[in-house]
């Protein structure tokens, strides 16, 4: 490839200078506000769900401060029933299910593509808008009241507490049409906004996965919102829907709830899968074992997702032959979990490993998505889940699949294309001291929890007896070495904005479109031609064939009949 002092020579450079990038190009604060661009909008859902994490994960650490010692602290019941309420809403709604797609989806699925922009740029500011209202408003139900419902809304008893249920119920039903507009958004952007020679089977496997959350947005989101409509005219106007008291029932309510909640866990943890592939590929110098077999499991998984919601009520009384088939089925959506997971090590097999902070979070995803997947099936489990169901054993699990799956995707992916959104380097030992500290504080808070469920401790109790007094105390003292670590990452990355290097155009030798820029940050209109595909992604090896393709160079030893430097816009 060749030196950015050549490319800037070049009238192509020249133009990109003098154009500035995506984030140089205009600097005024209406012209992100109201940016059409999908980088910019990428980046104010960043800066968004930031905020959410943060208020999410201090209320996670209050409620693990109150679980360190039996009996009351400084939490009331009422206040810790609140404590985690909040953390659950906060974290699901607010961050884990927007953050992947919203942020890293919006920034790379055009450059992935090898698009300009999104298919409808105008609905794509629209659904980060309804987002932000949704926040919001979960905000205002955080000053108006108490919200102890936990993040699911059951019912009775949401359909009995404070009033502050209507603000969240609204919250959720705004938030849940951004899901619909940008699954849609990406959707159509998939099918129709592909460059020449972009064929299903060159896509990059995040694409794959953006595209299969977006189904899955389309399809469970709708019924979510019908769900919290009917809960919102039930309290409004009392009106007998789930409340047995008025005529309804709650069991309805949580098929309602669930059809759409465990496919949301699809939402939250197939954008990870995408993520994982990307670094195990580019840090291992490897082309993807089993390309299509991991792209076509992210769409089983969506699929198979929408048929297992009743392994949720196994002792909410439905018939025996109802749960037998839901535990079948929950066995066999572990079929494409497991495909990916082996494809993975598979492609790490005599690779060129390096083992950047990228490639750390991407290790710790494999080792703690495992941990996951084996709790899930454990649950799904007829005999075990009597057991173990409402207690920390399901919570532990559930963090395992949430924070060791998503998060550390995020994580990771964050860090992996941090020079290509930023156009700065951070510390690579400070970012892999974070990566440490946050994989020892998350299995040291986390797997207790498993230990402390299977041993019958229940959930959502703020006291317990004093024989689990010192798994307690692990749990939080684990969750404040995670703390800490998450705190370093923030804080190495922001000193990186100001104080960073310089990045190159790759810094890492990735193989994918949105590597081939003359610089680290990719200009307003991200290509200035349409790039002409001609093989498929992770094919290290032709790099310069890729960038060339790109920036209408001639490639290395191109032959006659691949016309590269087509004019294609």
């Amino acid at each position: 490839m060749t030196e950015d002092k050549d490319r800037n020579e070049t009238p192509q450079g020249q133009a990109a200078e003098e154009r500035g990038d995506y984030v140089t190009h205009a600097k005024s604060i209406g012209s992100w506000l109201f940016s059409l661009d999908h980088k910019r909008i990428g980046m104010l859902y960043a800066v968004t769900v930031a905020i959410a994490f943060l208020l999410g994960g201090v209320f996670a650490l209050l409620v693990r401060a109150e679980l360190l010692s039996p009996g009351e602290d400084f939490l009331s019941a009422q206040s810790y029933n609140q404590m985690f309420s909040l953390h659950g809403i906060v974290m699901v709604f607010g961050f884990i299910i927007p953050a992947i797609p919203g942020f890293l989806g919006n920034f790379l699925l055009p450059l992935h593509l090898g698009a300009k922009d999104v298919a409808f740029p105008r609905l794509n500011l629209a659904s980060y808008y309804l987002y932000l209202l949704g926040v919001a408003l979960i905000l205002v139900a955080m000053v108006a009241g108490s919200v102890d419902t936990g993040w699911t809304f059951y019912t009775p008893y949401s359909a009995r507490t404070g009033p502050s249920v209507l603000f969240l119920t609204m919250a959720v039903f705004i938030a849940g049409f951004a899901s619909i507009f940008t699954g849609i958004n990406f959707i159509v952007t998939v099918h129709k906004m592909r460059a020449p020679g972009m064929t299903w089977n060159r896509l990059p496997l995040f694409v794959w996965s953006i595209y299969s959350t977006s189904i899955v947005q389309v399809l469970a989101t709708p019924v979510l919102g019908i769900t919290v409509l009917l809960l919102f005219l039930e309290r409004l106007l009392h009106i007998g829907i789930f409340d047995p008291a008025l005529g309804g029932d709650p069991i309805l309510f949580q098929h309602f709830f669930w059809f759409y909640s465990h496919p949301a866990v699809y939402i939250m943890i197939l954008p990870g899968f995408g993520i994982v592939s990307e670094l195990i590929a580019t840090f291992s110098r490897q082309r993807i074992y089993g390309y299509m077999a991991i792209a076509l499991s992210s769409v089983a998984i969506a699929l198979l997702g929408f048929l297992v919601w009743g392994h949720h009520m196994f002792v909410a009384g439905q018939s025996v032959v109802s749960s037998v088939i839901f535990s079948l089925i929950t066995y066999l959506i572990g079929i494409p979990s497991g495909i990916k997971v082996f494809n993975w090590i598979a492609t790490m097999y005599k690779g060129s490993i390096s083992f950047k902070t990228p490639m750390l979070y991407a290790l710790s995803f494999l080792v703690l998505f495992t941990i996951g997947g084996v709790t899930g099936i454990m649950v799904g489990v007829l005999a075990v889940d009597v057991h173990l169901h409402d207690t920390y054993y399901v919570v532990g699990h559930f963090h395992y699949v949430m924070v060791g799956g998503t998060t550390i995707a995020l994580l990771g992916g964050l860090h992996y294309w941090w020079p290509k959104i930023t156009g700065r380097l951070y510390s690579e030992a400070a970012g892999r001291l974070a990566a440490l500290l946050v994989f020892v504080g998350l299995n040291l808070t986390f797997f207790t929890q498993l230990v402390m469920g299977s041993r019958g401790m229940p959930r959502r109790y703020n006291d317990y007896l004093p024989e689990f007094t010192f798994l307690h105390q692990l749990s939080t003292v684990g969750s404040w070495i995670m703390g800490a670590g998450l705190f370093l990452v923030a804080i190495y990355l922001l000193v990186s904005l100001f104080r960073g290097k310089k990045a190159g155009a790759n810094p890492w030798g990735g193989a994918t479109l949105e590597w081939t820029h003359t610089g680290p940050r990719p200009d307003p209109h991200n290509f200035h031609r349409t790039p002409f595909v001609t093989r498929g992604p992770y094919e290290f090896d032709r790099i310069p064939e890729l960038v060339a393709a790109h920036r209408d160079e001639p490639p290395p030893d191109a032959q006659p009949d691949v016309h590269l430097n087509q004019d294609r816009t």
